[in-house]
């Protein structure tokens, strides 16, 4: 989900600590506005192609690509690209070109289980200067020499020279745009106003390369698209989320999220799933639960993370098993962040039924100063 309804949590300390220094070595009017941003609001009906670009007007927004590869050798790997933007608070008529009303920040990670732990980058830069954009009417950010687009046949290209890795990637869709939520309108907590706009793209076609030391792997697999925009935030007593999206073999397609209250209890969860003939059930709070299996304790944190869940949606169980243990994304340098986030196969009464991303947030206790 990547959530900024969501992601607010998780950017709200940088973007103050950036905004701050920014302040320091520009001139701001003592007469400056923030700007008067968009709220989310249900029965807004998505209009496509155009909502699949920016929407500069809210307060936050990212791209999440996720997926499951396969090399030549049939070796298994896992990645993630994701490109957020977010509105700042810096006045919109302030005609400096220098104004930092925009940010762009980008993570991408590769999950290797021959690593044995993660790999991963971020970005972050100032829109402008062509150096980073993420512009409206189609798919189109870039962040430096990382770029992510939609061409007119929707199809996605996404190129990323990280420091220990390449992605080379095209991305094709195989099925409709999945609404989530209420035709669009996806709920994050139990105020109306604690929600987004949200759709998913999932069973995206992958093919291209990987590349490790300068060498290209040719891979192929299957990918899921997540794109939300919001200005709201969690309620103040949330703590965190689980959120899994799931390409399944049958061509179904699964998301499930749970909202964690700062005592562990669950403040708010929905789950929906879309069969292959394109009927969707969407399961409410009281039908949607996250039950740990096994924990892993990162080294490096010392968070624990349930990286073996059970997740059960009106009756229907299904159970998340790690690609590897050691999934943890360290995005300090960017949104400030700290959290879990990997490949997971679905099974079934011990039999496979799907691959996914299973994405935790919140597991990070603060440092004691």
């Amino acid at each position: 989900m990547q959530g900024i309804t969501l992601a607010n949590l998780s950017i709200a300390a940088w973007l103050r600590t950036m905004l701050a220094m920014l302040a320091l070595c520009c001139i701001i009017p003592s007469s400056a506005a923030p700007p008067k941003l968009s709220a989310v609001e249900p029965g807004k009906q998505l209009n496509f192609p155009q909502d699949f670009g920016a929407h500069p007007g809210y307060r936050t927004e990212w791209w999440y690509v996720t997926g499951w590869l396969e090399t030549p050798d049939r070796k298994p790997l896992g990645f993630q690209v994701t490109f957020f933007r977010s509105a700042t608070d810096h006045d919109p008529a302030n005609p400096s070109r220098f104004a930092p009303k925009q940010l762009i920040i980008a993570h991408a990670a590769l999950s290797d289980p021959a690593e044995g732990k993660l790999l991963h980058d971020q970005k972050s830069a100032r829109e402008g200067f062509g150096i980073a954009h993420a512009r409206e009417g189609n798919t189109d950010v870039r962040l430096g020499a990382w770029t992510f687009g939609r061409n007119a046949q929707g199809i996605y290209d996404a190129v990323v020279p990280a420091g220990e890795f390449e992605f080379r990637l095209r991305l094709e869709p195989t099925q409709p745009v999945m609404l989530q939520g209420e035709q669009g309108y996806s709920r994050k907590g139990p105020r109306p106003e604690q929600a987004s706009y949200y759709y998913s793209e999932p069973h995206l076609k992958v093919s291209g390369t990987i590349s490790r030391h300068g060498k290209p792997v040719e891979v192929g697999g299957s990918a899921w698209l997540d794109h939300e925009w919001s200005t709201s935030v969690l309620d103040q007593n949330a703590a965190g989320w689980d959120w899994v999206g799931a390409n399944l073999d049958d061509g179904s397609a699964l998301v499930a999220f749970q909202i964690r209250n700062r005592d562990g209890s669950r403040q708010w969860s929905h789950a929906a799933l879309r069969v292959p003939d394109g009927r969707i059930t969407h399961f409410p709070p009281e039908q949607v639960s996250f039950a740990p299996q096994r924990s892993w304790r990162s080294p490096r944190t010392g968070a624990s993370y349930p990286v073996a869940t059970r997740i059960e949606a009106g009756g229907q169980v299904f159970e998340l098993t790690p690609l590897q243990d050691d999934q943890e994304l360290d995005s300090r340098q960017s949104t400030g962040a700290v959290y879990w986030e990997g490949a997971v196969t679905l099974t079934r009464d011990g039999r496979r039924i799907g691959r996914g991303y299973l994405e935790m947030t919140g597991y990070v206790k603060p440092m004691k100063l």
